[in-house]
C-alpha cells in the first residue's frame, strides 16, 4: 500500500522535542516522510506551540519536497483559551488550533477511567480541568472570542478532547461563525460520538478524522473496533473524510507505518476502495490546508 500513499498528508503527528515520551522527533519525522513521498506532515503537541520546530526543521533540514506545520494546542500551560496565544501563533503561520486536550475535564477524567495515554515527564503541577461549555449548553466568551478571530483567518480548527457535549456546541458555532476548516478531531474515541453526530458535523462542512492509531490491532491504543471506521467510510460523505495518524508515542511505531498498516488493512481486508484511500490521506487534506479548492 506504499503507493497510495505517495503525495499523502498525515495532519495529526506526535512527534518531539515534548514533554511526554515520544518515538521521534520532528527531523527524523521529516526523513521518513520524505521517504515515503508525503508532500507534508502537522505535529502536533499538547504543551508547547509547534510552529517554530516545524520552521526550522523545513529550512534547514528539508528538501523543499516536504512542507511540515504546527500549530498550537490551547491547553493550560500556553494559558488555556488564550486568545493572545492564538493571535501569536497565527502570526507565527500556525495551521492549527486545537481546543483543549490534556487539560480538557473530559480528557481527565476518562484517563481516570482507564483510557489510555501516556503520562508527561517534569509536569510538577496538577492539570486545571477546562470546560467550554455551561450548563445551558453555551459556549464560554472565550472560545466564541477566539472562533470569530479564526473566521478571518485559513487556520483549521482541531475540536481536541472536549465532551460530547462541547465539540457539538464548538462545531455548531463554529460554523455559524464561519470558521472556514473544521478537523473533529478522533470521534469514536474518548468523544463518544455516533454515526448520527458524525454525519450531522460532515453536513456542516466539518471534516472527519480517522486517525489510524486507535484502530490499528497492533497499536498501544488500538482500542477502536476497525470496523467502526469501515461504517463511517460507507455512510458518511467521502469528501469530508480524512485520514492521518495520531502516531509517535513511545514504543508504538513509525507513524507512517501506521498509516500503511491502517489502509493495508481497510483496502485488503475492508475492500475499501483505493479511489477513497486518496481522497482521505491526500485530496482531502489538501483542501483543509488549502492546497486546493
Amino acid at each position: 500500500m506504499s503507493r497510495l500513499l505517495k503525495g499523502a498528508i498525515d495532519l495529526h503527528v506526535h512527534a518531539g522535542p515534548s514533554v511526554m515520551p515520544r518515538e521521534l522527533d520532528t527531523a527524523e519525522m521529516l526523513r521518513e516522510a520524505s521517504k515515503a513521498g508525503y508532500q507534508a506532515f502537522v505535529i502536533k503537541d499538547h504543551y508547547f506551540p509547534t510552529i517554530m520546530s516545524a520552521y526550522l526543521v523545513q529550512k534547514h533540514i528539508g528538501n523543499g519536497e516536504v512542507k511540515v506545520y504546527g500549530g498550537i494546542a490551547l491547553n493550560n500551560s500556553v494559558g488555556g483559551l488564550n486568545i493572545s496565544a492564538v493571535d501569536a501563533a497565527c502570526a507565527m503561520g500556525a495551521k492549527f488550533i486545537w481546543m483543549p486536550t490534556v487539560s480538557s475535564k473530559n480528557h481527565i477524567m476518562s484517563h481516570k477511567q482507564g483510557l489510555k495515554f501516556p503520562g508527561s515527564h517534569g509536569i510538577k503541577l496538577e492539570e486545571k480541568p477546562l470546560v467550554y461549555v455551561n450548563r445551558r449548553g453555551e459556549l464560554d466568551e472565550k472560545v466564541i472570542e477566539i472562533l470569530n478571530y479564526m473566521s478571518d483567518t485559513d487556520m483549521i480548527l482541531g475540536t481536541g478532547h472536549g465532551s460530547l457535549r462541547e465539540v457539538d456546541a464548538l462545531i455548531a458555532s463554529a460554523s455559524e461563525i464561519r470558521v472556514k476548516r473544521i478537523l473533529v478531531n478522533h470521534p469514536l474515541y474518548m468523544i463518544g460520538a455516533t454515526l448520527s453526530d458524525i454525519k450531522k458535523w460532515a453536513a456542516m462542512g466539518a471534516y472527519i478524522e480517522l486517525n489510524a492509531t486507535v484502530f490499528v490491532p497492533e497499536s498501544s491504543f488500538g482500542v477502536v473496533p476497525i470496523e467502526d471506521a469501515v461504517k463511517v467510510i460507507k455512510e458518511v460523505d467521502i469528501d469530508h473524510l480524512v485520514i492521518d495518524s495520531d502516531y509517535g508515542q513511545k514504543n508504538n511505531g513509525s507513524p507512517v507505518e501506521g498509516i500503511r498498516r491502517f489502509v493495508d488493512i481497510l483496502v485488503n481486508q475492508y475492500s475499501v476502495a483505493e479511489d477513497d484511500i486518496v481522497k482521505m490521506v491526500k485530496i482531502n487534506p489538501e483542501k483543509l490546508l488549502g492546497f486546493r479548492r
